[in-house]
């Protein structure tokens, strides 16, 4: 038998990380980008960061940024992704054009 493709396997979201989602402004379909074609990395406990830089070009926290870079942290089971705990981090501050 065969390890799916990430492509292949359903992402399913804990409590946590759909809180932390709200409170860092990340999109569900920007973070199920980042699992299927973000830079993967090693994590904590066999846990893997993926990381995705989107394109963003609105406020958010009061400042304006053109680059959101969606980092969820994630346990890959056999037949799943099980989406742990989300990180956003924001660059190119500017002014709205």
């Amino acid at each position: 038998m065969t390890e799916q493709e990430p492509a292949s396997k359903p992402i399913v979201f804990t409590t946590h990380a759909r809180q932390r989602m709200r409170e860092r402004g990340a999109r569900e379909d920007d973070v199920r980008e980042a699992i299927r074609i973000g830079q993967r990395e090693t994590a904590h406990r066999g846990l893997v960061l993926y990381r995705l830089n989107v394109e963003f070009n609105r406020e958010w926290d009061g400042r304006y940024y053109g680059v959101q870079q969606v980092a969820p942290v994630v346990a890959e089971e056999k037949d799943r992704f099980v989406v742990v705990t989300v990180y956003t981090f924001y660059f190119q501050e500017g002014e709205k054009a």
